[in-house]
């Protein structure tokens, strides 16, 4: 192996030379190994009220003795159940009552008579429709037509069609009653 090292610098000896690169080589890679970084690269400490999160806790706290209370209270409640000799009350007997019935009943019956007034004025106004000048004004109608007409209608078809007309005029005129 000695023969195949070839010192950087010249020197007398090859074997110390050797031995002095080696032990060199050596102590760079121990310098290396314990050498410590300059840039800091851990990053920022994470601040303790952060990682510690108090309100978590605290309503954790809560919620635990809100669960607690509730426990103590039904445990009461079955020891109560199991003291007892079992019997259950599941009648109820009592009326059903609103808080705000008579307020309600009050608006329904200022409805209904303010309802029944305004019917009262509709059924007590007289209309201002004269159907019989109407009616008469449309027979004069269809006589004038019969006369102007170029060919004078058989008396069977006055009587259909008069018949007709009365009862379209009079589903009309009842309508507007």
């Amino acid at each position: 192996m000695h023969k195949s090292y070839q010192p950087l610098k010249p020197a007398t000896n090859k074997y110390l030379q050797k031995k002095w690169d080696q032990t060199r080589y050596e102590e760079h890679r121990n310098k290396l190994s314990t050498a410590r970084p300059i840039v800091d690269t851990k990053g920022i400490r994470t601040p303790a009220h952060v990682q510690l999160k108090l309100k978590k806790l605290q309503l954790q706290d809560e919620r635990l003795v809100t669960i607690e209370r509730d426990n103590r209270l039904l445990s009461s409640k079955l020891s109560d159940i199991v003291r007892s000799k079992g019997l259950v009350d599941h009648r109820n007997h009592y009326p059903e009552r609103s808080l705000n019935a008579e307020k309600r009943r009050d608006e329904l019956l200022q409805v209904t008579n303010q309802n029944q007034a305004i019917y009262q004025r509709i059924t007590a106004r007289e209309s201002d429709y004269r159907r019989q000048l109407w009616l008469d004004d449309w027979e004069r109608v269809v006589r004038r037509r019969d006369d102007i007409a170029r060919y004078p209608r058989a008396v069977a078809n006055k009587q259909v069609r008069s018949m007709w007309y009365k009862s379209i005029i009079g589903t009309l005129f009842s309508s507007l009653r």
